[in-house]
Formats: C-alpha cells, structure tokens, sequence
C-alpha cells in the first residue's frame, strides 16, 4: 500500500538541457524559429489542400491530416519548453503535464498510421494504377483517418489515465524537457512493472507492424517500377513516392537509432535531443519536403498566390 497521497501532486519540474544560459537562448531563438516555420509551413499546406481542387487526391488528403497532426504536435510540447528557456520557470501544472502526455500520445501513434496509409496508398496508385480510383474511394479515406483518430485518442487517453493514477513520492523533476511516458515512469514510486511491459510490447508491435506493411509496399513498387519499359514512367512514378520516402526516413530513423543505441552516462541528453528531432525538426521539415519536390503543390501555391494578388488588386481598384 503507497502511502503517498496522489492529490497532493499539484506540479512537476522540467529538466530541459544541461548547458549554459547563453546556449539556452541559442536554443530559444533556434526553436522559435523551427516552430514558426513547423507551424505556417503546415497551415499553409493543409490551407492549399482544401482549397485547389487538383489537390483533392487521396495521397494530399491523408498530407492535409499529417500537417494537421504535426501542428499539434509542435504546439503541445514546444511553446512550454520555450517559456522555461526564457522565463528559467521550469515548472509544469500536474494537469498541464498530463494535457501535455496525451497530446504528444495522439500525435505519435496518429503519424504512425498516417505514413502507413500514405503508403498503401503509393502502392495503390503504383501497381494498380486502373484500379486506383475504385479502391482508394472517399469513403475508404474516411474510414482509414476515423478509425486512426479513435485508435489514437483511445491509446493516449488510457496511457495519459493509467499515468495520472501513479504516485510520485521521492521526486518531481522530470529529466526531460516535456512531459513523455518513460521519465513519467522512471519518476514514478508506484509498481510500474505491468506499464512498462505493456509500454515495451506497444512501442515495439506498432512501429514494427508500421514498418513492415511500408516496406512491403515500396518493395511491390520497386518491383513494378523496374517492370516498366519506359523510363519517363519510371521517373514519374518514383518521383510521387520519394517525398514519402524521405519523410519516413526522417521520422523513424531517430526512433530506431534511440532504441538500439548503447545506454551510456550521455544517454539521457541523447535522448533529449533525438526526441526534438522528430518532435520539432520533423514537422518543420515535412512541408519543404512536399512542398520543394512536388510540382503539384507548388502549383496550387502559385495560382493561389496570384489569386490573393488579384482580389488584393481589385480592392485596391475599388
């Protein structure tokens, strides 16, 4: 029986990087800029997805749920380590802790199935390309994102549940710079074993799982790609999957190295820093990436660009 009253927890304390005050507002002004650019980059794609009619596809709808998803993302974890760096408050409500646990949760889990769909999709449109419109229908798309956002929200939500109810009584201070499961866990003086088990047997099913259905697919279209005779098609068909490909690389390559890198005195600043890679560095630079190698995204900006243009010009007129 833990004596420890859960009620009495009212806040933790962040521990966001072991460097110097100057450092620390090389940081702040860095990030700053990575959200700004994570957070207009995202919007105006998703602004360039409702509204260009070319680009109400499936793959630039399943884009659209991405940029949303990492907006969030970013906007749940940065601003807070932001306003410790400048303000050196390192404190964080018990309730904003957990707000903020549930977030990162559903972000996570969301990305994973939504760079899954992205590929079946490439692979939809690669190797059944007669097909394409008959199996990824608007209904399917649909059902593919509700069921992603309950699977998510049900995930986050009974993790971020399961956390809340865990005492902390020897300490508060989170070695990490946002509030994240495994140093919620390592915090924690309640009898975590069945959370870590549970933890270890998800972080490892779903990724994996993730992993093998979007190698299976780029296998089948690599297999088909060298199949065809012309190489005009070849280019056009690895050119619609390679802003894909680029931003599965960046999303799960931090996670792999985190997760079979050696546990070393460092380990624990490390991880801090492959964790703003793929919290900050790669919501930033999903945009460019579908964006600067996508001539249909850059036409949908151009023409919206110059439609802005005109109505401005029009009331200027008036």
């Amino acid at each position: 029986m833990n004596d420890c009253d859960i009620s009495a927890v009212t806040e933790f304390s962040l521990s966001p990087f072991s460097t110097s005050r100057m450092n620390e507002i090389l940081i702040f002004w860095g990030f700053s800029v990575m959200y700004l650019l994570a957070v207009v980059g995202n919007m105006i794609i998703v602004v360039l997805v409702c509204s260009a009619p070319q680009l109400h596809t499936p793959m630039y709808f399943f884009l659209c749920n991405l940029s949303s998803v990492d907006i969030v993302y970013v906007s749940a974890i940065l601003p807070k380590m932001l306003s410790i760096i400048l303000t050196e408050d390192k404190t964080i409500s018990f309730y904003g802790c957990m707000t903020q646990l549930c977030f990162f949760l559903f972000c996570g889990d969301s990305d994973i199935f939504i760079l899954t769909f992205m590929a079946y999709d490439r692979y939809v449109a690669v190797c059944s390309p007669l097909h394409y419109t008959l199996i990824m229908t608007r209904r399917v798309c649909w059902i593919l994102v509700t069921s992603y956002v309950i699977l998510s929200v049900a995930n986050s939500v009974m993790f971020t549940k399961m956390t809340s109810t865990l005492s902390f009584c020897y300490s508060r201070l989170i070695n990490h710079f946002f509030c994240e499961i495994i140093p919620l866990l390592l915090l924690s003086s309640s009898d975590t074993e069945n959370m870590n088990m549970i933890i270890t047997v998800e972080d490892f099913c779903l990724p994996v799982l993730s992993l093998v259905i979007i190698l299976i697919s780029y296998t089948r279209i690599i297999y088909t790609i060298f199949k065809m005779r012309s190489s005009r098609g070849q280019m056009k068909a690895f050119s619609s999957c390679s802003s894909h490909i680029i931003t599965v690389l960046l999303f799960y390559g931090p996670s792999i190295y985190m997760y079979m890198k050696p546990e070393s005195k460092h380990s624990k600043e490390q991880d801090k820093i492959l964790s703003m890679f793929y919290v900050a560095v790669v919501p930033m630079l999903n945009p460019f990436v579908y964006s600067l190698r996508n001539k249909e995204v850059l036409g949908a900006a151009r023409k919206t660009v110059n439609y802005i243009w005109y109505r401005v010009a029009v009331i200027y007129d008036k």
